[in-house]
């Protein structure tokens, strides 16, 4: 971020329990709760937003409006959003956007997914899919062709690892366990029981060898939001100004995700690297200095070599950093401390919002007994297959 661009803040963040479909409210509640409880917390009016971003995959066209609608109808401008999985995470950028250059002062960003039980899948029919050079290069890296599009896509990316540097199914298992524990602290997340590494080594096989059934995220509906303000407008109307955004990054698909012919790269491996190092260098720090990180763990595979991709690790050396305990409490950066994805649940839309959620709850000092101590610099990383990848950099700003 240069000198000359607005600093941005998270002056407020809302979300509601993530919870299974049929459970939840419809969206237009769902969503109205969680911006309320975003202006809450920010201490603001809703007539003072200047412009909303909402993010949602599974709804029809002005979806936004009738769940802001439902807060107050002031004419301000609405953007509907959808990135696929990125979706939350693509509001957050257009907000910061407007704000940075100077377009707003003050603007919402809101994601929310009301979805069915099972396997994701496409809605249009009847005309070409987005994914269509995607499912050819699966079909002949992978095969398997039986399975759910997103296990297909997720579990082979795994299955690469695996055949590349040797990396066991229980280091998969291992990512779910700690998610189970991280989740057990969150009284927002949806599975909050505690499971062992063997508990999800002995769940039904999706994919004999590859991945059992505890190891995929599960279908669910909520609703998170954030309120965006530049620093000038906090000052001036007395709002917080400690969690700051330092850098963000988004990026789509280039040629080698399917010229390379590499499963991971298939699923954003090369999207995650290229915005990684942009946001590492906007922010003139490196993964080192990370003390927190939500990532998008829809599969543990994908958070297992988002580890590499992000450089929490080297490449071949995720196996490693799981069993040295550095993705958990004491070691050295905590991953996912909401559950993340496989845990706390992925309401398509929302997922995004509730990372931002999670890290400015953390950057606070405000995640109770979930908190990383002494938090100062964060990570949030969310990924949309099609593709697209944000990862946004946040900072704890103390006043001097």
């Amino acid at each position: 971020m240069s000198s000359s661009t607005a600093r941005v803040c998270v002056a407020g963040v809302g979300m509601i329990a993530f919870g299974k479909p049929g459970a939840s409210a419809p969206y237009p509640q769902m969503g109205a709760q969680a911006v309320r409880e975003a202006l809450a917390d920010a201490g603001l009016d809703y007539a003072r937003l200047q412009q909303a971003y909402a993010g949602y995959v599974y709804a029809d066209s002005t979806a936004g409006q009738r769940v802001l609608y439902e807060v107050g109808m002031t004419g301000i401008p609405v953007f509907n959003v959808n990135n696929n999985c990125a979706t939350g995470s693509s509001a957050l950028f257009l907000a910061r956007q407007a704000i940075e250059c100077g377009a707003a002062d003050c603007v919402l960003a809101l994601g929310f997914e009301q979805m069915n039980p099972g396997a994701l899948g496409t809605v249009f029919d009847d005309r070409p899919s987005p994914f269509e050079a995607f499912d050819r290069e699966v079909s002949d890296l992978v095969g398997m062709a039986d399975l759910p599009l997103a296990l297909r896509y997720f579990g082979g990316a795994g299955l690469a690892h695996m055949n590349r540097y040797g990396t066991p199914l229980q280091s998969f298992a291992s990512i779910r366990a700690k998610a189970s524990r991280h989740a057990a602290r969150n009284p927002l997340a949806l599975l909050r029981q505690e499971l062992s590494v063997q508990d999800v080594m002995d769940a039904p096989m999706l994919w004999p060898g590859v991945m059992t059934r505890l190891m995929a995220c599960p279908p669910t509906c909520g609703a998170a939001a954030a309120v965006l303000v530049s620093e000038g407008f906090a000052k001036r109307h007395g709002l917080r100004a400690d969690v700051q955004i330092a850098a963000q990054a988004m990026s789509t698909d280039t040629p080698d995700s399917l010229g390379s012919h590499d499963m991971m790269r298939v699923v954003g491996y090369g999207m995650t690297q290229a915005a990684a190092r942009q946001v590492y260098e906007q922010a003139g720090i490196g993964p080192q200095d990370l003390d927190v990180v939500e990532l998008h763990d829809c599969f543990a595979h994908n958070e297992l070599i988002s580890y590499e991709a992000l450089g929490l690790c080297p490449e071949g050396g995720a196996a490693a950093f799981i069993d040295a305990g550095d993705n958990t409490y004491g070691g050295r950066v905590v991953t996912n401390p909401s559950g993340g994805l496989l845990s706390k649940g992925h309401p398509l839309g929302a997922t995004g919002l509730a990372q931002c959620f999670e890290l400015t709850q953390q950057l606070r000092g405000q995640a109770q007994a979930r908190q990383v101590e002494g938090a100062r610099i964060a990570l949030q990383h969310n990924l949309g297959l099609g593709g697209a990848c944000v990862l946004t950099l946040y900072q704890a700003h103390r006043a001097h």
